[in-house]
């Protein structure tokens, strides 16, 4: 998978991961990928949320050791 950017949004908790990676889309070209990288367990929950109300794709979401990773396509 060839991400187009990557959102270091450790540490951060609710809303800010969502809020950095809604910037982060907003200066990309639709059909590329986000790769956010998060701590804050809600995050999980809260970037399917994110993905059904701004209809961008949430492609893939894993759990790494402590970090949650989400990979968002830009509509």
């Amino acid at each position: 998978m060839d991400i187009d950017s990557e959102l270091d949004a450790r540490g951060l908790n609710c809303p800010l991961p969502i809020l950095k990676a809604k910037k982060a889309l907003t200066k990309m070209l639709s059909g590329q990928l986000l790769r956010v990288v998060s701590t804050d367990p809600g995050s999980v929950r809260d970037f399917q949320a994110f993905a059904k109300q701004t209809g961008n794709e949430l492609v893939e979401q894993q759990t790494v050791g402590e970090d949650f990773i989400h990979i968002l396509r830009r509509r």
